[in-house]
């Protein structure tokens, strides 16, 4: 590829999602990946053969160099990775370090349910730099009766010893929690049970649904998962101290400040994931998948294609060009910079594509004004006036 042609590529890919394992030991009934309208899993090997890993890492290594990247992220991610096993990660994430120019930060991170941590995997992931990211449904054991092995037991009593143990023994390892909003929960109530986990970094994401499917306890002339974000802010923002960072709140108030940030569901910033399956083929993020079979699609592997080829990909394209890929609506609406259309795979409509607005639509208004107005309120608060020093005929000496 020439110079000329990647400086055509303005927005490379920073986030390589690997699917180390294409299978799950959970049967979680809300499962968008497994229980929805997408199969494509079930063609696919259940684990990423070496051959598949090592071209990944070469590929990878290729993009870096090709665009001059000093830091990517690598996401080891399923199904649930760590049943390829800790070794296999560990020597994965070598290889990508050994490929990638030297001045490139490899910030390497397992997304886990968390029911196979012990202490030797833990160790074995520490010793190759590999951060540790949780996915639970809360903190407390009701939080998680959707989360059962494929046998029909619950999953909790091991995810939250594999919890407990990264926090207790592991505390550098532990990259933080990852939790589904459910409305149907008391939203402070399940926050502070998280907090009872000892996470530094909390992710909350907006269950996938669309304009055809919409999300569990969706009501188009409410915004009650608006209402429950609000609720959480409020707890998190009045604390007085950060008990630990929630990437979604922080991201909102960056944007309302004018600061450069993005998630994948605010901000216009072009998106730079992809993913690469256990049969090597090149994809779009995962949660495409929620729309309908084969959405996340490009025709693209690892062995015949750089990920260059998968950033001219339409679907790609389309999610880097900020406002332009927009619905009217959006485009003209005061929040474009905040809210940024949402999460894509939540545009969806049968027949019309995505561009649309989000389904979360009524809720990202609701969330965000809320932000606001707490933020505003905070920065119209007077400074208090220095208490006046005394004089000496007044207190003696000062």
């Amino acid at each position: 590829m020439t110079s000329a042609r990647v400086s055509e590529l303005p927005f490379p890919f920073r986030q390589f999602i690997i699917k180390v394992h294409g299978r799950c030991n959970l049967a979680c009934t809300y499962c968008y990946l497994y229980e929805g309208p997408d199969h494509t899993w079930r063609t696919r090997p259940a684990a990423a053969p070496p051959g598949v890993l090592s071209r990944t890492a070469s590929r990878i290594g290729e993009h870096a160099r090709a665009h001059g990247l000093t830091a990517l992220s690598l996401v080891l991610h399923g199904g649930e990775p760590l049943l390829a096993g800790a070794d296999t990660l560990g020597r994965f994430t070598d290889l990508v370090r050994d490929e990638v120019p030297a001045s490139c930060t490899v910030h390497a991170t397992v997304q886990t349910n968390a029911t196979l941590l012990t202490e030797e995997r833990l160790t074995v992931l520490a010793r190759h730099g590999i951060r540790v990211g949780i996915s639970l449904d809360g903190g407390l054991p009701a939080h998680n009766t959707r989360r059962p092995d494929h046998a029909g037991r619950p999953s909790w009593p091991a995810a939250a010893r594999g919890t407990r143990l990264i926090a207790d023994r592991h505390p550098g390892t532990y990259a933080g929690i990852l939790t589904v909003v459910d409305p149907r929960t008391d939203p402070v109530e399940l926050y502070e049970s998280l907090l009872g986990l000892r996470p530094p970094a909390l992710d909350l994401l907006l269950p996938h649904g669309n304009w055809s499917v919409p999300p569990p306890s969706w009501d188009s002339s409410g915004a009650v998962y608006g209402d429950w974000l609000c609720a959480v802010f409020d707890r998190w923002w009045d604390a007085g101290h950060r008990e630990t960072r929630v990437r979604l709140f922080e991201e909102c108030v960056a944007l309302l400040l004018g600061m450069p940030a993005a998630t994948e569901s605010l901000g216009l910033a072009p998106f730079d994931a992809v993913v690469v399956e256990t049969d090597g083929s090149i994809e779009q993020v995962d949660s495409l998948k929620s729309a309908y079979e084969g959405a996340a699609r490009t025709g693209l592997d690892v062995f015949r294609h750089t990920f260059d080829a998968a950033l001219r990909h339409p679907g790609v394209a389309a999610r880097q060009t900020g406002a332009a890929s927009l619905a009217a609506g959006c485009r003209v609406c005061p929040l474009l910079s905040v809210c940024g259309g949402g999460n894509y795979a939540h545009r969806y409509r049968a027949g019309h594509g995505f561009a649309n607005p989000s389904v979360y639509c009524a809720d990202l208004q609701r969330f965000i004004r809320h932000v606001a107005g707490r933020l505003t309120g905070a920065l119209s608060v007077p400074t208090p006036a220095p208490a006046p020093v005394p004089a000496a005929s007044e207190g003696g000496a000062p």
